[in-house]
């Protein structure tokens, strides 16, 4: 079938006049002060029409076609248009899926290219290509108009002053990443009147960057902030996609997420958070789009081009590949379909003063027919793009496709979140065995994946929690997922959870049980800040929120996903554990160093730059490492031993940092030590309220509290001679 030949074709030859050829670049509606030029890319399109609509966006005025097609976009200049217009393309080509083409100009289409959305998507069967309850399903053509059911793009004037505070531009070794939802974080804050929360505007109150700032964090994470629409089966279940991982606009912010209708919010927000010291990543998701399946709506790019811009089957083109597993897989492949994503990149990176990506399955973006590789042309496009590399740039390093899991496996340049530490650091606590190892290997940034081609220790970006799982009161408080509300008959999230409840399923009166619970919060808080690597942490975990055990609040647009602000006394305890905790990160350097420490021995010095130690005090043995019993380590760190070998008065430091998972005390005999000096304890999970020099370890043997961290500094009392090793660690490797 020719969708050429679809209805209204007559009304655009009258307005041909009113539009010059404009130019093929830009891509999108731009701006120039005396018009709007306007360029669409489609490589198999016949013809594009430009549908102009009220300032609502309910009455569609007229349509033009654009005039000209040089190198497969589709452009057009309109010298009377101005920022503010309303816009959509209807597209004109061959309907015939089974060659992968799905074109028809029925169907209203979204720009790619859109800076602004207007209106908010209604599901309707006009929303469809094909008809639905065909019996030939997708390969029948449906004629009904989609234009009152799609939200339409808006001309925008990008003209905004920035304010004299500069990026805070954070070197990676000093980076603390705090993931939150823009929504979630505001929509019970009791300080945010009412009309912004859920908006930028509310991430922008003065109380809610006060709470993050007192944290000692540097970076804020959102959760996708793209526009993006809610899937019609939640709806129907009074649910909707709350994540926002279901992008149909990678240029435009979240309608909803605008307390006014002015796109300058956003950068409002930014200017705000970046006077504040603190950086703005945004999850992106790149990977795939809101179209879904070949069942799913015609609403962007599936109507624009569906044979260029999405992955399908080779033998099957009716067919989607499924690497994300929500439908379809962007095809970054194609040089135009890359360009966009760049094009986006660098749009919220230049003109949105955006600081770095979080890259929502990341493996999909670099993956050609035969797999991962990290020469594809978006990773190359990164590296070398001079605005792009000097982002921060975080994969999330896996997906549901073939050698899909990738953690290490990114090249140079490149962060990644690290699921390994996350599960390491829950089962050792938990009292999982043979578990000592690979902690080690965790506490120093898992060198075992990054520690290759001249990679840095902050490649590796450590978490206990993030958005898609429990929260950090929920991993002690559940030993199974509560998803009911999900209304998945609790057959959604995942079942490898890693969690233990202590004795009781979610909440108890049960004193010792709660002690407890705190407890092992503080050691995986601790095994988060005092390990090498860059640490994320949880909105709301630093006070210790709860979802209820649900482990999949996707959908959860309510109390169950937003952060509870009214705090218990535990919760205000653990807030000021953990602002505490990460104040010690930031005082002592040696806790997050720009090299791998890998046991390398000083020769000048005579030391190494990591010791492991048994109870005993002795260095770990194979035996002791290969023991599926042991769960107490000792990790003596000691700041002089730079493989550089400058020494620097601020990496002179030695710590000693001790973890035991076992349930009773440990008996743990202390590094020797020589010269007069003495071990001041820093922190204790088991005392929350013990401060910085508040505290002498003097005895040699130290009986450690079950399931406890302790974090040591060696406070020499007198000089020592530069040879001299500060404790009884001598030449061991």
């Amino acid at each position: 079938m020719n969708a050429s030949k679809g209805s209204n074709q007559g009304r655009t030859a009258q307005h041909r006049s009113r539009i010059a050829e404009g130019q093929p670049f830009p891509l999108g509606a731009t701006w120039d002060g005396l018009g709007v030029n306007f360029a669409l890319f489609s490589a198999h399109a016949t013809k594009v029409e430009l549908c102009l609509f009220d300032s609502q966006g309910k009455r569609e005025l007229e349509r033009i076609e654009l005039p000209e097609y040089t190198n497969e976009i589709w452009h057009g200049y309109l010298p009377d248009a101005h920022p503010g217009m309303i816009y959509g393309y209807r597209v004109y080509g061959p309907y015939e899926p089974d060659a992968g083409h799905r074109f028809n100009p029925n169907k209203l289409l979204i720009d790619p290219y859109a800076k602004q959305l207007v209106g908010q998507l209604q599901w309707s069967e006009a929303l469809f290509g094909y008809t639905i309850g065909s019996p030939d399903a997708d390969l029948s053509f449906d004629e009904r108009d989609s234009a009152p059911f799609v939200p339409k793009a808006r001309v925008i004037d990008p003209a905004f002053t920035w304010g004299r505070h500069p990026r805070p531009q954070t070197h990676w070794d000093r980076t603390m990443i705090y993931e939150a939802h823009v929504r979630g974080l505001t929509m019970r804050h009791p300080e945010v009147p009412e009309s912004i929360r859920g908006t930028f505007a509310g991430l922008m109150h003065p109380e809610v960057l006060r709470h993050i700032r007192s944290l000692g964090v540097t970076s804020v994470e959102l959760l996708p902030i793209h526009a993006f629409v809610n899937d019609q089966h939640l709806l129907d279940k009074d649910l909707s996609n709350y994540w926002g991982y279901n992008s149909i606009g990678f240029f435009a912010p979240h309608p909803a997420y605008l307390a006014t209708e002015n796109i300058s919010e956003f950068k409002e927000m930014v200017a705000h958070l970046h006077e504040a010291g603190l950086e703005v990543i945004l999850d992106v998701v790149y990977n795939h789009t809101a179209e879904g399946n070949e069942l799913g709506p015609t609403l962007s790019m599936r109507g624009i081009d569906n044979a260029t811009y999405y992955r399908l089957m080779p033998e099957e083109r009716r067919y989607y590949i499924n690497d994300s597993g929500t439908g379809n897989t962007l095809d970054l492949s194609h040089p135009c379909v890359l360009q966009m994503v760049t094009d986006s990149l660098r749009y919220w990176a230049t003109e949105m003063q955006v600081d770095g990506f979080r890259f929502d399955l990341a493996t999909i973006l670099a993956r050609h027919a035969h797999g991962y590789d990290e020469r594809h042309g978006f990773l190359v496009a990164c590296r070398q793009d001079p605005v792009l590399s000097q982002c921060k740039l975080i994969a999330e390093p896996w997906d549901c496709g073939p050698g899909g899991y990738q953690v290490g496996g990114f090249p140079p340049g490149w962060a990644e979140w690290n699921d390994r530490f996350r599960d390491t650091a829950r089962a050792f606590w938990m009292g999982e065995e043979g578990k000592i190892a690979d902690l080690a290997s965790r506490l120093t940034a898992s060198g075992d994946h990054f520690n290759q081609r001249g990679r840095r220790p902050y490649s590796s970006v450590n978490f206990i929690t993030a958005h898609d799982g429990f929260t950090l009161r929920d991993v002690v408080s559940y030993d199974h997922k509560h998803n009911e509300a999900n209304g998945e008959n609790n057959q959604d999230g995942s079942d490898h959870n890693l969690s233990w409840n202590h004795g009781c399923e979610g909440p108890t009166d049960d004193p010792e049980i709660n002690g407890l619970r705190m407890r092992q919060m503080r050691n995986l808080l601790s095994t988060l800040f005092l390990s090498q690597g860059t640490p994320m942490l949880l909105a709301g975990d630093e006070f210790a929120r709860t979802q209820q055990g649900n482990n999949n609040v996707y959908c959860q647009d309510n109390e169950i996903g937003w952060i509870d602000w009214n705090l218990d006394d535990d919760g205000r305890e653990l807030l000021e554990f953990t602002r505490y905790l990460i104040s010690l990160r930031h005082q002592y350097p040696i806790l997050r160093r720009g090299r791998f420490l890998v046991g390398e021995y000083n020769e000048e010095l005579d030391v190494n730059d990591v010791t492991w130690l048994s109870p005993s005090g002795d260095p770990m043995s194979d035996e002791q490492w290969d023991d599926p019993h042991a769960r107490c380590l000792g990790m003596l760190l000691d700041g002089r031993a730079q493989s550089s070998g400058i020494r620097r008065r601020s990496d002179d430091t030695t710590l000693l940092l001790l973890l035991n998972a076992h349930h009773d005390v440990v008996s743990f005999c202390l590094p020797q030590i020589t010269g007069g000096s003495h071990w001041l304890c820093l922190l204790d999970t088991n005392r929350p309220e013990l401060r910085d020099g508040e505290q002498h370890a003097f005895e040699s043997e130290f009986l450690l509290t079950g399931r406890s961290v302790l974090l040591l500094r060696l406070e020499r009392e007198k000089a020592e001679p530069s040879r001299e090793p500060p404790v009884g660690i001598h030449n061991r490797r």
